[in-house]
């Protein structure tokens, strides 16, 4: 065929090499690369001056006809628990469009049951948009949004949530909620996927219907996580909301729970929920969810000590409400003047102190895994005689930030600096496990 249209499979051979894939319509800005989807699910871009030949293997499959309104969906046994599935954007509810390249979104109950159908014998199926968009765009605001849709969901009658979520910022989110869902009776499980929902290698069908299978085949309440446990689409991992965090980019077993055990493993096609934490709150449909949101207007920030730090840094946080210094090791910074090259470390040490008089400065370690120590060394005392706040805590440094912010919005600030550093949740544990190291 002469003229190769968008959704056709083609063969390309460039000066290089020969390529195969799905051709995706051309980028507007620059019509003169050609664009394959390959088999792998990413995406090449090839200069049409390196093309010496393409020709169509496979013609683009023939659209269905659009019907004006979507099937029905299947009536549900009244006797199926309900699950409400809340949708924030991400790729999991997605599939790709390859006349476009991009993500197109399914989101109505016959829509998710036709993508899932695996979730017809489980539970009958509510889905509803409430937001759309990258997990990397989400602020307080949005957390707010989530949990009061979660409480109406709750109080509607749902016998679980499933929310969801961009992959990106999903561990942000899940602390959020669980700080600010207080005494939820049911499971709420934010779900993502790494990869669309029509990839070979996707991750969206086991991560969503096991949520689901968890949800009606447990006494579990509370807020969670469910992904890939592994590579393989055996079984995916129920993990606490606090002490979870994405450790890679692109893996689909991305999420690992950080100094504890996962609370459950989930392989819905054998039939088994194991639960692998020694405790979990149990299901009380009748508990009034409280909620407990978040002030949309606070300025918390991030700093990541280094080397080569300077003070101006920061001092760049004196308007903010609050700061996470992310600390090394067992949580220091560099505050020592030892020669003639450290001279700016004093004026380090005196930014902070200035700046924990004005707001609080809670430390948390870069090292993830473990639990700050600030009596050991001097230079941890010296921090800690200036006021930074967090000794002893194992939070990771995305949940101290969410849970500053929370305190910030819901104590007077003169209790935050006690209650950082006290159990709330299941933020921090009692002690670390030998073997809760990179599990």
């Amino acid at each position: 065929m002469a003229n190769p249209k968008p959704g056709d499979f083609v063969e390309v051979i460039t000066t290089e090499e020969k390529i195969t894939g799905t051709l995706l319509q051309s980028p507007e800005l620059d019509k003169n690369i050609i664009i394959l989807k390959l088999s792998s699910g990413y995406n090449i871009g090839i200069d049409e001056k390196k093309i010496k030949k393409i020709s169509v293997t496979q013609p683009a499959p023939k659209a269905a006809p659009e019907k004006e309104k979507p099937a029905a969906a299947p009536k549900a046994s009244s006797m199926l628990p309900k699950i409400s599935i809340l949708h924030t954007g991400g790729t999991i509810a997605s599939k790709v469009d390859y006349r476009t390249g991009g993500v197109v979104a399914k989101f109505t109950p016959e829509e998710i049951l036709a993508m899932f159908p695996e979730l017809k014998g489980l539970a009958a199926i509510d889905s509803r948009l409430i937001r759309n968009m990258w997990s990397e765009d989400m602020r307080f605001a949005h957390y707010n949004v989530m949990a009061k849709e979660v409480a109406k969901e709750a109080a509607g009658g749902a016998d679980g949530v499933i929310i969801t979520h961009g992959t990106d910022a999903l561990h942000y989110s899940a602390a959020a909620l669980a700080f600010a869902l207080e005494n939820v009776g049911i499971p709420v499980i934010l779900v993502g996927s790494q990869r669309s929902s029509d990839r070979g290698s996707t991750d969206s069908a086991l991560n969503l219907v096991a949520a689901a299978y968890f949800i009606t085949h447990s006494d579990f309440a509370g807020v969670a996580i469910c992904m890939h446990e592994n590579l393989s689409d055996n079984a995916a991992l129920i993990l606490p909301p606090l002490k979870s965090r994405k450790m890679h980019t692109s893996r689909r077993d991305a999420f690992r729970p950080i100094n504890v055990p996962a609370i459950a493993r989930v392989d819905p096609e054998q039939g088994t929920v194991s639960f692998l934490s020694e405790k979990h709150a149990k299901k009380n449909k009748r508990s009034p969810v409280k909620l407990r949101l978040f002030n949309e207007a606070l300025k918390i920030g991030i700093l990541k000590t280094h080397p080569n730090m300077y003070a101006a840094e920061v001092a760049a946080y004196t308007r903010f409400d609050g700061l996470v210094l992310e600390g090394y090791a067992l949580g220091h910074a560099p505050i020592n003047a030892i020669d003639e090259h450290t001279g700016e470390h004093k004026k380090i040490l005196a930014a902070l102190a200035a700046l924990a008089k004005k707001i609080p400065v809670a430390m948390a370690s870069q090292c993830i895994y473990g639990r700050l120590q600030m009596n050991v060394y001097s230079t941890a005392r010296d921090l800690q005689a200036a006021g930074i706040v967090g000794n002893l805590s194992d939070m990771t440094p995305e949940t101290t930030f969410i849970k500053l912010a929370w305190l910030l919005s819901n104590y007077k600030k003169s209790e935050v600096k006690e209650l950082i550093t006290r159990n709330l949740r299941g933020e921090i544990t009692e002690r670390t496990e030998p073997n809760s190291f990179l599990i």
